[in-house]
C-alpha cells in the first residue's frame, strides 16, 4: 500500500498498474562479471506508458561498498563498468568516494531494463522496513547527485538518464511486516 501511495504523487506514475515482478532479478552490466541483483525488478504500466522499476529492499543491512571501497578492489573491468554506469546515468562530473556503489548499479539497471522493454520511465524505489531510517543519508546523497529531491515516501522525477526518464524513491514500509 504505501508503494502504491508514493507513485500517486508522481504525474507520470499516479495510477501505476504492476504488470510482472520477478525477485532477485538479474542485470548484466559493462565491466566485470557480476551483474546488477535487483531485490525485485518489475514490469508496470502508468497511463499508455510501460516503466520499468528496480527495488532495493533494506531493514539494517547497508547499500554495500562505498565507491572507494569498491574502487580499491582492484580488479580488472572496474574503470570499464564505472564508465559504463556514469554514461548510463548521465553523470559527468567527478563522483564522491562516499556514494554507495550498489545505488549506481541498481539504478543502472532500472535504466538498462527500461530499454530492454520500451519503457519510457525507470524507477530505482528503496523499499525500507528500517524503524530508524538506517542509510537513508546514504540515498539522500545519491538524490543530490541526480540532483533529484530525497523527499521520504514519494517517487520523484531525478531527469532524462541514459534516454529514459528516471525517477527515485524512499518508501518506508509497514514495520508489521518485520515479524511475519
Amino acid at each position: 500500500m504505501e508503494v502504491k501511495e508514493a507513485f500517486a504523487g508522481n504525474e507520470y506514475l499516479a495510477g501505476i498498474q504492476l504488470l510482472l515482478a520477478l525477485p532477485e532479478h538479474q542485470v548484466p552490466l559493462v565491466g566485470g562479471s557480476r551483474p546488477s541483483q535487483n531485490d525485485i525488478w518489475a514490469l508496470a504500466r502508468a497511463g499508455n506508458e510501460l516503466v520499468s522499476i528496480a527495488v532495493e529492499g533494506k531493514v539494517a543491512e547497508p547499500f554495500g561498498p562505498t565507491l572507494s571501497e569498491w574502487l580499491a578492489e582492484g580488479s580488472t573491468g572496474k574503470a570499464a563498468r564505472l564508465a559504463f554506469l556514469r554514461r548510463e546515468l548521465n553523470l559527468n562530473e567527478e563522483l564522491a568516494g562516499t556514494i554507495r556503489y550498489q545505488l549506481l548499479h541498481r539504478t543502472a539497471s532500472a535504466i538498462i531494463e527500461a530499454k530492454r522493454f520500451g519503457a519510457p520511465h525507470a524507477v530505482m524505489l528503496v523499499h525500507s522496513f528500517s524503524p530508524s531510517r538506517d542509510w537513508l543519508p546514504d540515498y539522500e546523497q545519491f538524490a543530490k547527485l541526480l540532483r533529484a529531491e530525497s523527499a521520504i515516501n514519494t517517487v520523484v522525477s531525478a531527469g532524462t538518464r541514459g534516454g529514459v526518464h528516471l525517477h527515485i524513491g524512499w518508501v518506508c514500509g509497514n514495520e508489521e511486516y518485520l515479524s511475519k
